[in-house]
């Protein structure tokens, strides 16, 4: 019985052993451990290509965008989440300066015929369309005079969370 023992806990020993990495590895030729720098070229990279995303918690992924007065800007707005437009929507509402965020999103609560855009876009720099779950919307303006502009989702009760401010230097 003694002997079963020892024979069953040095079986146990040796699959543990093997298991664990009894063998020491080989290094590869060539194969090292330390860490490289790699050079990456970029074709024509434009600081002014934002991508914002939206979800159904009713959040965008960035509230502050810095570009330069006059350059083209590019704002890509992608809707992560999964819920229809018609419930969850979301835009991108870039306003003019001096407007009031809280006064245009109640107007804007309003104006579902127009997307949510109030009064033919009297007090809008830019906007993307209205967009639903995996659904993307882009628009590309010139950055405006130098100054902090406010943007926000304009349909109905998000400008309260989702907003943010567009810095031109």
């Amino acid at each position: 019985m003694k002997i079963a023992k020892y024979v069953l806990v040095a079986a146990c020993s040796a699959v543990v052993l093997i298991g664990c990495g009894g063998k020491e590895e080989k290094k590869k030729e060539g194969f090292s451990y330390e860490k490289k720098t790699e050079v990456v070229k970029t074709v024509e990279s434009n600081a002014n290509d934002v991508v914002i995303t939206g979800n159904d918690a009713m959040q965008f992924n960035k509230t502050e965008i810095k570009v330069k007065a006059g350059e083209k800007i590019k704002i890509t707005l992608k809707h992560i989440g999964k819920m229809d437009k018609n419930v969850m929507g979301h835009n991108f509402v870039l306003l003019k300066k001096g407007v009031s965020v809280s006064a245009f999103g109640n107007k804007a609560a309003t104006a579902k015929a127009s997307d949510y855009i109030p009064e033919n876009g009297k007090d809008v720099i830019a906007h993307t369309g209205l967009v639903g779950a995996g659904e993307t919307s882009i628009v590309e303006f010139d950055a405006p005079e130098p100054g902090t502009y406010d943007f926000l989702c304009s349909f109905p009760g998000h400008y309260a969370m989702m907003k943010g401010k567009l810095i031109v230097e």
